[in-house]
């Protein structure tokens, strides 16, 4: 299939190992028609998408794909079946059990994008003249690792989402013992300075790092904050995720969770690589 790095689209064996059983049975045919597409193809193609960045009615017929409202429809069924999500547990369990999960801290932060049209968590963003956009939360481990993602308009304020975003950390087994689903401490920058948040950071046995308003830079917490920002910018590499070309939440979302799966399980194999 020609070299892995060149073509980015194309699902390894490795890789599709853990996707396929976790795979929804298909519905069945109402009607007589072509033959329903094998799912690794489909997932080719929506991986070319989100690699690519074009339109769904682009996608080149003569890769195999399928057409490009076959995929469209895969990839709404495989998100609605939670597919990313157990995808993601299952790689966060791969590297728990190899002591590969920093625990000690946890990093939070969050992007604005550009949203091509108004549409479920969208909103006017402050920095963008008001024109549509939305944010993606994000907490990464000590490494940088994604722990958990979000989607929300891009007014709304990054602070709103901490304890949404730690929630939606799963539990995460691997080792003897009780599943791991919350850090040490959590790092933040100043958009997330508020008493309240502290407290409440602290009654959940979690220490709060957090900068302060009013206070110099050169704290020090960007030499551990900056494994968020560079997990950012690894989201911002894949081009359909640079502008939020869905009206519907729920694609653009199907999309940020298949990348976020895709970054961890780079973890994944450069700990394979290393032994």
């Amino acid at each position: 299939m020609g070299n892995r790095q060149s073509r980015p689209w194309i699902v390894s064996d490795e890789l599709w190992s853990l996707i396929e059983p976790l795979q929804p049975e298909p519905a069945p045919k109402l009607a007589e028609g072509r033959p329903r597409l094998p799912d690794r193809q489909t997932l080719c193609g929506i991986l070319f998408v989100l690699h690519a960045g074009i339109q769904w009615e682009y996608l080149p017929q003569e890769l195999g794909f399928g057409s490009g409202m076959s995929c469209w429809r895969r990839l709404a069924a495989w998100n609605e079946a939670g597919v990313w999500d157990r995808l993601h547990a299952v790689l966060l369990k791969e590297l728990r059990s190899k002591d590969k999960l920093d625990w000690s801290r946890a990093v939070i932060d969050s992007s604005r994008v550009r949203a091509a049209r108004p549409g479920p968590k969208s909103g006017p963003s402050p920095v963008d003249r008001a024109r549509p956009g939305s944010k993606r939360h994000l907490i990464v481990d000590g490494q940088g690792i994604p722990l958990a993602v979000s989607l929300t308009g891009g007014n709304r304020n990054d602070i709103t989402q901490l304890l949404p975003l730690l929630d939606k950390i799963p539990p995460v087994a691997g080792t003897v013992g009780r599943p791991r689903r919350k850090p040490d401490a959590l790092l933040a920058d100043r958009g997330y300075d508020h008493d309240k948040y502290r407290r409440l950071l602290w009654q959940r046995g979690i220490r709060p790092v957090i900068a302060e308003r009013g206070q110099p830079h050169g704290t020090g917490l960007d030499i551990f904050r900056y494994v968020v920002e560079r997990t950012i910018s690894w989201l911002h590499g894949f081009r359909r995720l640079r502008i939020r070309w869905e009206r519907r939440d729920d694609t653009h979302e199907a999309f940020l969770g298949l990348a976020i799966c895709l970054i961890t399980h780079r973890h994944v194999q450069r700990l394979c690589q290393r032994q």
